[in-house]
C-alpha cells in the first residue's frame, strides 16, 4: 500500500456536490444531466455510489428510493438493470451507473466518488462495493479519486486499486446526530484516526468544522484538504481561508477561484 497524491485537477476547479444539478431544470442530483451539466460549467463533479443487488455500483446518495424516485425500497435489493430503467423524480433521467457516468465524463473534469457503505455502523465491510468500483475505474483515463466516510472502504480501496488517490470523508461526529454509530467509534472518526492506515492523501471535511486542530495537523503535514457542503460565495470564501478546494451546490461557484 503506498499513499497516491490527490490529482492536481482537484484542486483547480469547484466540485459539483451530486453534479450541478437543479430541479428547477429538471436536472436532479446524481443524474447524467447533473453530470453533463458540470461538464458544460468546467466544474468538477462529486458523485455517490451504492451498491445493487447483484453487486454492481449504482450512482445513487440514498440507501432507499423515495426521496429521489416514485418507487419505494432499498437500493440494495434491486438489481442493476431494474434500477437503470427508474426514473429520478422530476425529470426525464434514469437512475445510472458508474459505467454509464465514467463514459460521459470520459476525464473531462476531475470525478470524486464517494463510497456509501455501512454508514450507520462504520463497520467493516464485505468489499463487494468497493470491489464493483475498482472493477469499473480499472480502465478509465482521467482524474478520479475515491473517498468515504467509512474508513474500511478506502482500506479495501487501497488493496482493489491501490494506484487511484483515495481520501476521507470526515466531520465533527456529534455522537447523539451520528447515533447508532457508537460514541467510541465517533471519537475514533473525529480523531481521523486511519488517514495513514488507509494511505489517505486527503480529506472531505465538514465546512462548518474546517478550525478542527487534526484538520490544520494532517495540512501541514501535506494532506489535502476539501469541504462538503459550500451553499453560497460568502461561505465559499469562509471555507477557502483553510480548504483547498469546496464541494457546492444551488449556486454557480467561480471557476478558477
Amino acid at each position: 500500500m503506498a499513499r497516491v497524491p490527490l490529482p492536481p485537477a482537484f484542486l483547480s476547479v469547484p466540485l459539483a456536490h451530486r453534479g450541478y444539478h437543479d430541479a428547477a431544470r429538471r436536472c436532479p442530483e446524481n443524474s447524467l444531466s447533473a453530470f453533463g451539466a458540470a461538464i458544460a460549467a468546467g466544474y468538477g463533479i462529486e458523485l455517490d455510489v451504492q451498491l445493487s443487488a447483484d453487486g454492481q455500483a449504482i450512482v445513487f446518495h440514498d440507501d432507499t428510493l423515495e426521496r429521489m424516485t416514485s418507487r419505494r425500497g432499498a437500493i440494495r435489493g434491486n438489481r442493476a438493470v431494474d434500477l437503470e430503467a427508474i426514473r429520478l423524480r422530476g425529470s426525464d433521467d434514469l437512475i445510472p451507473s458508474l459505467p454509464q457516468v465514467l463514459a460521459l465524463v470520459a476525464g473531462k473534469v476531475p470525478l470524486l466518488i464517494e463510497i456509501k457503505e455501512l454508514l450507520d455502523t462504520m463497520q467493516d465491510t464485505s468489499g463487494r462495493l468497493e470491489r464493483a468500483v475498482a472493477q469499473a475505474l480499472a480502465h478509465y483515463q482521467g482524474p478520479v479519486a475515491v473517498m468515504s466516510f467509512n474508513p474500511h472502504c478506502m482500506a479495501h480501496m487501497a488493496r482493489l486499486a491501490p494506484m487511484i488517490a483515495r481520501g476521507i470523508t470526515t466531520e465533527d461526529y456529534d455522537p447523539q446526530h451520528c447515533a447508532p454509530i457508537p460514541e467510541t467509534v465517533c471519537d475514533e472518526l473525529r480523531a481521523i484516526a486511519d488517514f495513514d492506515r488507509t494511505e489517505s492523501s486527503f480529506i472531505s471535511h465538514k465546512a462548518s468544522d474546517l478550525g478542527r486542530a487534526r484538520v490544520a495537523e494532517l495540512k501541514s503535514q501535506g494532506a489535502a484538504i476539501l469541504c462538503w457542503t459550500i451553499r453560497s460565495p460568502e461561505a465559499e470564501t469562509k471555507a477557502r481561508q483553510i480548504a483547498d478546494n469546496i464541494t457546492f451546490e444551488g449556486y454557480a461557484a467561480a471557476v478558477g477561484a
